[in-house]
């Protein structure tokens, strides 16, 4: 929900905010891998900190989305989690697949549900260009076994995938304390909680009343982080979510008119000033960029949340 005066405070902040500086050293790479999600974001709350997340794990190019080697070399830029999203072979196996068809990101055609793994699995990935690259579609499970000691993983579960095998394998996994479910509604939040009320969930919430509902159908809220819009940031629910204990996240990603591109575009970062009104995560397409700006802001090396990292 926007509020007007909060927009015109935004948009001044940005505006005379100068450009930053380069860090005197990139945001510290390292691993982002707390034995409890959960306490690690109550730390970034109590302490001001804010995490980045690569969306679809940070593809470049040269680097696919949702695969592996991009996990890889997005770490290797800056701690950061991962959002990866969820399909399903014909065999039934779970695999990491933005789209229902395979053309924009493989080499492949058709939808995804009608190839076994192994057929799915001999076809490469490409980058966001099109290059064809030396990488091919991950299962799920090998997403997760990878993940384990290095970072927490967001999951984006596509249509016509389970829940409930969603989680029978991030349990399978020993994955519970660092994976977040994405969910896009109450209902499917409930439904979500009432699966894996050990599990963490980002819910979208646009009014801190919202809450409310939540917890009418039996959420917990302190496994509830509030996914808040890609619109701008709002100071006062953001306030307002944290003094009730919930996170507050906000993407900067998305498409031509994202803030991202806008950031680059005007050769000013503004994550830091963003994170100021109360965010506890942001979700990106520029980690890189998006880190050395927090970095800068904490006055440490490294960005600020990894200190909730060694904290719990």
């Amino acid at each position: 929900m926007k509020l007007p005066i909060l927009a015109v405070s935004l948009l001044a902040l940005i505006a005379c905010t100068p450009p930053t500086q380069p860090a005197s050293s990139a945001a510290s790479s390292g691993s982002l891998a707390p034995s409890d999600v959960g306490a690690f974001f109550d730390c970034l709350r109590e302490n001001g900190h804010t995490v980045v997340a690569a969306h679809r794990g940070g593809p470049a190019d040269g680097y696919a989305e949702n695969a592996i080697e991009t996990f890889e070399h997005t770490l290797s830029l800056s701690p950061a989690l991962l959002e990866i999203d969820i399909a399903r072979t014909k065999d039934d196996v779970l695999v990491l697949m933005h789209d229902d068809d395979l053309d924009r990101t493989t080499n492949g055609t058709g939808p995804v549900d009608q190839l076994t793994l192994a057929q799915l699995q001999d076809l490469y990935l490409e980058d966001e260009t099109g290059a064809a690259l030396a990488a091919h579609p991950p299962t799920f499970r090998q997403a997760l076994d990878w993940a384990a000691g290095k970072t927490i993983l967001e999951l984006d579960v596509k249509r016509g995938v389970a829940y409930e095998d969603v989680v029978a394998e991030v349990r399978a996994a020993h994955a519970e304390h660092r994976v977040i479910f994405i969910t896009y509604s109450e209902s499917a939040a409930a439904r979500m909680h009432r699966l894996a009320p050990e599990m963490m969930l980002s819910v979208s919430i646009e009014a801190a009343s919202d809450l409310d509902a939540l917890q009418a159908r039996g959420i917990d809220l302190t496994k509830v982080l509030a996914w808040t819009g890609t619109d701008e940031p709002n100071s006062e629910l953001n306030i307002a979510l944290n003094a009730q204990g919930v996170e507050a996240m906000f993407g900067t990603l998305g498409g031509r008119d994202s803030w991202d591109n806008r950031f680059e575009r005007e050769g000013r970062e503004q994550y830091a000033a963003f994170a100021e009104t109360g965010l506890q995560l942001i979700s990106t397409d520029r980690v890189a960029a998006a880190s050395r700006d927090l970095d800068a802001a904490d006055g440490v090396d490294g960005i600020g949340a990894m200190q909730c990292v060694a904290a719990r």
